[in-house]
């Protein structure tokens, strides 16, 4: 899971934008106000938003000044004010991205992605997911260090259910998805499989919709 520093003293914005983030499975800090942030630059983070003009004596540039004595994590700066001099002056700083206000804030959400996507490009995907950690490249899951054993469809309606948290599945759609559109036979494989990795991932919160299918939550 990335971790996101978010710096914005508009209480309301920060709080929606701290929202949007969550809802991708972002770990998100929230600074209001330069003087708080800037005592945390040295703090572990995977990118950075900094909104230039804070309500106190410290601004946006203060802080990434901070930020690139140590790190080169990413950073995307916003601003309400449309100038070119911000632009260039936070490039020059060593931002990565700039976002003019108003923005929406699916668009930062956006530009968050593909910022992480070309910054940690060569790292292998992983998921955590409670005291387990999925990884997607190697295929491998494990809990507290020690290593479960999954099966192909296992790991497979594992990552489905992981990556669409509470989303509503019913049977046949994991059918089609985990065995493929091929498959001819009963959907009570499903329960069976849900079954299995219930029993080796008990900490999963899989729920049964009766009637209908499962939902990890």
């Amino acid at each position: 899971m990335y971790k996101i520093c978010l710096v914005e003293d508009e209480k309301n914005l920060n709080n929606l934008i701290k929202s949007y983030l969550e809802r991708e499975n972002y770990e998100v800090i929230s600074y209001y106000n330069g003087k708080d942030a800037l005592s945390h630059t040295a703090d572990d983070a995977d990118l950075w938003i900094l909104d230039i003009m804070l309500g106190d004596e410290v601004s946006g540039y203060d802080i990434i000044k901070e930020i690139r004595k140590e790190s080169t994590v990413p950073i995307i700066f916003t601003s309400a004010r449309d100038q070119d001099l911000d632009k260039i002056i936070g490039l020059e700083l060593g931002s990565d991205d700039y976002v003019t206000k108003p923005y929406s804030p699916k668009e930062l959400v956006l530009r968050v992605k593909n910022l992480l996507k070309r910054a940690y490009a060569n790292e292998t995907e992983k998921i955590i997911y409670d005291k387990y950690e999925i990884d997607l490249d190697k295929r491998q899951v494990f809990d507290d260090s020690k290593e479960l054993s999954l099966t192909t469809l296992e790991f497979d309606l594992l990552v489905m259910l992981l990556q669409n948290k509470n989303k509503s599945f019913s049977r046949n759609s994991i059918l089609e998805t985990v065995w493929g559109h091929d498959y001819f036979g009963s959907d009570r494989v499903v329960d069976d499989l849900v079954r299995r990795l219930r029993k080796k991932m008990p900490k999963l919160r899989l729920n049964t919709i009766y009637g209908y299918g499962y939902r990890l939550s």
